[in-house]
């Protein structure tokens, strides 16, 4: 019950112009307490957003009027909130994550009910979590940074620094680059990358991670060939280099 009364503070906002998927998902969605918003297209869904500010969003990429990833970045533009991408392809992923968007999250058709609540609550979750963190860090140490070696990183700002040039990161790579950051050196798992950074603890595909760590790395490295930033330990996961 107390789990139902927290997720009632929470709104929904479910784009999708198949209107059985739609039905199904606000169903789902009112019967773990949340409140919800519904749009079939997209131009209609940006106006919704803006006017209603919902806590997340579902979001199709396949949607008469504006499709889904110009939906994504026109919400990203002025809303900060997670926005979790439906699919019907799964080769789209290194586009919904590749693309300078700032989704936070995708899922494929057809998905189970039971994984997908379990990622909204998980996107929620982190993203309360991050801004609740980045509030608490500004307030307690204004100067609360990382160095290794040309690589630096500022929480109070989010914002990264190669060789003292600024390097534009979405919120979510920010997250991966500073939770490896804070522990050079060691190699993390993508699993632990998954649960730490995007908040799953059985749900997510690993694809994931590294379609953004490949992301990062366009953004941060000379030759993304041959990182000498964000290494990949085969087989593992990544880490930080110290020696460079």
């Amino acid at each position: 019950m107390e789990e139902i009364q927290e997720n009632n503070k929470k709104t929904i906002l479910v784009v999708d112009d198949e209107k059985p998927i739609v039905d199904i998902l606000l169903y789902n969605l009112e019967k773990e307490g949340y409140e919800t918003l519904e749009a079939n297209d997209g131009v209609t869904a940006v106006e919704l957003a803006l006017e209603k500010k919902p806590d997340l969003m579902l979001l199709d990429i396949m949607l008469p009027r504006m499709d889904g990833l110009t939906v994504c970045k026109r919400i990203k533009q002025s809303l900060n909130i997670p926005i979790l991408m439906l699919t019907a392809k799964d080769e789209e992923i290194d586009k919904i994550l590749g693309l300078e968007l700032g989704a936070d999250d995708y899922i494929t058709k057809p998905f189970s009910v039971r994984e997908l609540m379990a990622r909204i609550k998980a996107n929620l979750r982190k993203f309360e979590a991050t801004s609740n963190n980045s509030d608490e860090q500004a307030g307690r140490n204004s100067g609360n940074k990382i160095k290794v070696g040309p690589l630096s990183l500022d929480f109070e700002k989010f914002e990264v620094r190669i060789n003292d040039k600024v390097v534009d990161l979405t919120l979510r790579e920010f997250e991966v680059l500073k939770y490896l950051a804070n522990q050079p050196g060691q190699v993390v798992t993508r699993e632990l990358l998954l649960e730490k950074v995007w908040g799953y603890e059985y749900y997510g595909d690993i694809r994931t991670v590294d379609v953004t760590v490949r992301r990062i790395r366009e953004k941060i490295e000379k030759d993304t060939s041959n990182p000498k930033i964000l290494i990949t330990k085969r087989g593992v996961g990544y880490y930080i280099a110290t020696d460079y």
